[in-house]
């Protein structure tokens, strides 16, 4: 064990850690909204232009959209531009499959169970384009899709009466 200096075991005492014990509730569970589920033919559609591991926008996305299918929505995702880095099945260190940090592949499991479970993923070749990606390294079940395919499904969801989630990160 590393030794401390008198001032440094004294800054630790402080304290007591852990202040409450694992499984301590520190916040309420009292649900404010109703727990919605999809009224006949509904649909879902959620736009992702996030780059993956940069921030938890494309992860919560893809959360969200799973959450939508398993409350009975028709549910689908959209990667475009950077977002479309989100669907590589070739990430891995030092070989693709290995995770090189915990929760490496969290978005391509989380994709992967997506689609295993009915939802629709596509993604922009053009987005892949822009990163040197390829195609053919899509995750299995993935859409490519067209540039102009982005507002023109974005208009297809819309006129079935999507609730359309949109995130966007520059």
């Amino acid at each position: 064990m590393t030794e401390l200096s008198e001032l440094e075991q004294a800054s630790l005492d402080e304290i007591p850690h852990p202040s409450l014990p694992e499984g301590s509730n520190i916040y309420g569970s009292t649900k404010v909204f109703p727990d919605y589920k999809a009224e006949n033919g509904e649909t879902y559609f959620t736009l992702v232009h996030g780059i993956a591991h940069e921030s938890s926008v494309s992860f919560v996305a893809i959360l969200q959209a799973t959450r939508a299918l398993r409350k009975g929505f028709e549910s689908a995702i959209y990667f475009y531009g950077p977002g479309s880095l989100n669907c590589l099945a070739t990430r891995g260190f030092p070989t693709t499959g290995n995770s090189a940090f915990p929760g490496e592949h969290n978005i391509n499991n989380s994709l992967k169970t997506f689609i295993a479970e009915g939802g629709k993923v596509f993604c922009c070749r053009f987005g892949l384009s822009l990163h040197g990606a390829r195609e053919e390294d899509l995750i299995e079940g993935v859409i490519p899709t067209h540039p102009l395919d982005v507002q023109d499904a974005l208009i297809h969801y819309a006129r079935k009466g999507a609730i359309i989630n949109s995130t966007y990160m520059f």
